[in-house]
This record gives C-alpha cells, sequence and structure tokens, in this order.
C-alpha cells in the first residue's frame, strides 16, 4: 500500500470523510486512492479560497475534520484567506498540502516555496511526513490535534514520493482530550462578583453560542440581572422562537463601546476581551470600559457549557432561561427593495432548521432583527474578518447537513472573492440558495474611508470603492454554472423568487436590486 492508499484510509477511519480538493501534480496519487477508499467523498472545488471556506464550514456544522487538499505553497496560499477565517473559527479542520518529491526539492523548481512558513501562519499544527510508513500516523495525529478543543488548523505536507511510495499501512484514530473543566473556585468567585449588585456584562464566545451555552447563560442574567452579549461574529450561533435571544457585540467599536458602557465588570465565557477591529485616530484599541475589570469563567479550549451550567446553579439557582417568542415580520406589499425590505422578506420565510451564511455585511444590517423570532436555525458568520467566505461555508453546510436548507445572504464585492463555489453547489447538487445584495458597490469601505479620518474622498478614492462601469450580472454568472437565478427588483418579487428557491432541490440564486446604504 502506497502512502496516498495508507493516508485515506486513517483518515476515514477517524471520521474524515469529506474532502475539498484543488489538486496538482504533486498531489495524483492522493486523487488515484479516492476510488479505493469510497468511504471518502471528494467535492472538486475550482478555487482554493472556496475549498478551504468550504472545509471551514463543514467542520463548525459537522463538528468533525474535513480535509482540505491544496498544491504546493502557491495552492495553499491561495486558501490562506479562508483558512485565516478557519483559525478564527476555532474550527477543527486538516489541511493536506501536497509538495515536490524530497529529492526534487533542492532543485528549486518553479513552485518550490516555504510551505511550512506559510502553513505555520494559520495553524496549530504542522508536520511534514518523511516516508510512506509514516504518513498514517502523521494523519491520525494531525486529526486528533484538529479536535483538540476548541478546534484549529491542522496541516499535513505530503510529499509526493512520500505519496506514491509502497510500504505504508493505515494507523487507527488517536484519542482526543476532552475539554477540561474549570474549578469550582473560578465558578463560585464569578458567581459572587455577579451578586455583588455592580453592573456586569457577560459575553460569550465559541460554544457558548449555542443552546445549552444560551440557556444556561440566559438563566444567569435573569436570575442576577447582568447584561448578555455574544462576540460581533460567532462562528455558529443557535438562534430563533424557543431559543434565547442574545445581542451581538457591535461591529462598530462606537456601537460596541455604547453596549459596554457602565460596565464595572466584564465575565468572558469562550469568549476573548473586545478589542476594536482597527485602529482610528483618537479611538482607543481596547473596548472594556475604563474602570471595568475583566473576569474569565471559562476559556475557549475549556468546556464553556458546563462552566455556564455551573454557574447558573451557583449564581441563579432558581432562573429559568428567557426564550424568544415566534415572530415574523410582513412581506411587504409595496415600496422598494432596500435592505430593511429584503430583511423582512427573509424573516417572514426563513424555514425552520435553516443554515443561515450571513456575508450580507453592509445591507444584512436589518437582518438579526427581522429573523429573531423566526424557526429555529443556525447563523454562520465571518469570524476573521477576511471577506469571500460566505458562499463556500453555504456550500459545505449543504454537504455537512443534507435535508437542511441553506441560505447564502451575500454582498456583490465579497461574492466575486468566491464565486466559483456556485459551480461546486450545482456539480454536487447542494440546496443552497443564494441571495445577493446587489448595491454596485463596496459600501463598508465607503464607510470606513470617512471614518479613519483621512482626506475628504474625491473621484478617484470613489471610484476604486464602486462595482460599476461595467455592472455585476449576477444571473448571466449563475446561470453560467449551471445554477438557476433571477432578479428581484421589489419586495413582492424577492418574496415569489425566495418561496420558489426554498420549494425546489439544488442551489438557486436570487439578484437583490438594493440600495447602498446611507
Amino acid at each position: 500500500m502506497n502512502g496516498a492508499q495508507a493516508l485515506i484510509r486513517t483518515l476515514t477511519r477517524g471520521g474524515v470523510e469529506v474532502c475539498f480538493s484543488n489538486p496538482g501534480t504533486s498531489e495524483m496519487h492522493f486523487v488515484a486512492a479516492l476510488d479505493a477508499v469510497p468511504q471518502m467523498r471528494g467535492v472538486l472545488c475550482l478555487f482554493e479560497g472556496v475549498a478551504t471556506g468550504a472545509a471551514d464550514g463543514y467542520g463548525r456544522m459537522a463538528g468533525r475534520p474535513a480535509a482540505v487538499l491544496l498544491h504546493l505553497g502557491p495552492g495553499l496560499a491561495n486558501g490562506l484567506a479562508n483558512l485565516h477565517n478557519a483559525r478564527r473559527a476555532r474550527t477543527p479542520l486538516l489541511a493536506v498540502v501536497g509538495d515536490h518529491a524530497t529529492y526534487h526539492k533542492r532543485y528549486d523548481a518553479p513552485l518550490e516555496s516555504d510551505i511550512d512558513a506559510l502553513a505555520g501562519s494559520v495553524s496549530g499544527w504542522v508536520r511534514r511526513s518523511a516516508r510512506s510508513a509514516d504518513v498514517a500516523a502523521d494523519a491520525a495525529e494531525g486529526v486528533a490535534a484538529a479536535l483538540t478543543p476548541p478546534g484549529q488548523v491542522a496541516t499535513l505536507i505530503l510529499p509526493a514520493d512520500v505519496s506514491w511510495s509502497d510500504g505504508a499501512e493505515p494507523a487507527a484514530p488517536l484519542p482526543v482530550r476532552a475539554a477540561p473543566g474549570v474549578p469550582g473556585a473560578t465558578v463560585r468567585s464569578v458567581s459572587r462578583t455577579l451578586r455583588s449588585g455592580e453592573p456586569c456584562v457577560l459575553l460569550l464566545g465559541g460554544a457558548a453560542a449555542r443552546r445549552p451555552g444560551l440557556e444556561a447563560a440566559s438563566r444567569v442574567a435573569q436570575g442576577t440581572g447582568a447584561r448578555l452579549l455574544c462576540e460581533t461574529f460567532p462562528a455558529r450561533l443557535e438562534r430563533g422562537a424557543g431559543i434565547p435571544a442574545v445581542d451581538r457585540l457591535a461591529y462598530l467599536g462606537e456601537f460596541a463601546a455604547g453596549q459596554l458602557s457602565g460596565a464595572r465588570h466584564l465575565i468572558l465565557a469562550g469568549a476573548r476581551a473586545p478589542v476594536s477591529f482597527f485602529a482610528y485616530p483618537g479611538q482607543p484599541s481596547s473596548l472594556v470600559p475604563e474602570g471595568c475589570e475583566v473576569h474569565v469563567l471559562a476559556e475557549p479550549g475549556d468546556d464553556v457549557c458546563g462552566a455556564l451550567a455551573a454557574l447558573a446553579d451557583e449564581a441563579a439557582p432558581d432562573a429559568k432561561p428567557l426564550l424568544r417568542e415566534a415572530e415574523r415580520p410582513e412581506v411587504p406589499d409595496s415600496g422598494d427593495l432596500t435592505g430593511a425590505a429584503a430583511a423582512a422578506v427573509i424573516g417572514a420565510l426563513l424555514p425552520e432548521g435553516a443554515i443561515v451564511s450571513d456575508e450580507a455585511n453592509t445591507s444584512g444590517v436589518w437582518l438579526p432583527g427581522a429573523t429573531a423570532g423566526a424557526p429555529p436555525h443556525d447563523w454562520l458568520t465571518l469570524t476573521g474578518g477576511s471577506i469571500g467566505l460566505g458562499l463556500p461555508l453555504a456550500t459545505s453546510a449543504a454537504v455537512a447537513c443534507p435535508g437542511r436548507p441553506v441560505l447564502a445572504l451575500e454582498a456583490d464585492g465579497s461574492a466575486m472573492y468566491t464565486p466559483s463555489a456556485l459551480w461546486t453547489q450545482a456539480r454536487e447538487g447542494l440546496d443552497v440558495t443564494t441571495v445577493i445584495f446587489s448595491n454596485r458597490s463596496y459600501a463598508i469601505l465607503n464607510m470606513e474611508l470617512d471614518r479613519v479620518g483621512a482626506e475628504p474622498a474625491g473621484a478617484a478614492a470613489r471610484n476604486l470603492l464602486e462595482l460599476a462601469r461595467p455592472g455585476l450580472d449576477f444571473v448571466a454568472l449563475a446561470t453560467g454554472m449551471g445554477v438557476p437565478a433571477g432578479r428581484a427588483r421589489t419586495p413582492g418579487e424577492l418574496a415569489v423568487q425566495l418561496r420558489q428557491a426554498l420549494a425546489e432541490p439544488g442551489p438557486h440564486l436570487i439578484e437583490a436590486m438594493v440600495p447602498p446604504l446611507g
């Protein structure tokens, strides 16, 4: 058995059953080995950023790693932005990066590069297999590393000759360390803080954004009066009717400061102390209010939900979680298709059990409010801030959770980073409905241009921030990749097309023509 065959068999034994791939010459033995291991599903992506973003979404929804197969250093570099997002999401993910044969590297061939350095910038674990006899054990260790709480990117570098050489055997899965519990003394200390009578904010992140954590945190808030927030971009937020509602910390630092204003104690449960996304002239980088003490209930790698449950029992033993009541907006029957009107349509029609990939950016500011009382659903966000993740996330959510409707809410500028995800959706027959908020502008950058205190923008500056001359035609782009598509200019047209797309199998795209924010 060669190294590639042993590698794939080891991965499937460890629960890795999907590989999002953009392979090249050095990975051909891995590709060939897929025929001998039908338990591994290979999913072709036309760009590495789609493949890495898809592996991120799969890990978020499945709770176990997907593999992503990349071609040498340039292939890894093409996928690096969405591996950055996966790192910030703490997603369990195994990247397999092919390399030149070991004896060929000294010749400095055109595609030679420092793969180890590139991988190290986004990975918590990096290993280069030196022999075919080692590759299976290395793969088993990589899977276990990816699953180490709270989850991380693990990268296995696979030289071509290690892949094609015989002498390999599959390895058994390795045990994965469980998330450690939080000491009782920590829980009691935080409980005393909450009962001190001073204003407290409980900030949730990671696993705490799932239903068990939200219910425990809501009990704490109801019993102690603490304000409840979650991180700005949670990897996976469970929300909707019957689930405790939680506001996300605002993206804009000024708004986040308002949410935290007056707090004397900030308690972190799976979250980091909040900071501004960017530096702005005259503005602080830390968003922790002056005079506010930070307390860590649980680190992201701890048993965060267990810590919150223990805290609820200690600080608010008789409190019940406050569950969100069912509520839907009305579909607007007239007027223009604004961002607010589009959000109302989506909130009115969002199906139960939906998975929403949200990269709507400025056009999506009304979405949280419009969908808060919709049937229970999952919300996936842009954890690392590197745009181009939304379409790949939606693609892999449909792979990980067949039978659940997937809705991609996508800004037009961000969509152009990874549009070939639509081709993969069509090829795999995935039930993904994409709504493009087409405002023909990098609207968020227009806003940031004003906020950073730059010189007043003239024609040359504004020219770099608009998506016109020529305008983008997402209907043509989608149909050219095999995805049925339509264009909506009114709330009624959006509602009709969204109902139809959700009712029919396979992928669909709707280009929603909305004005820029502001």
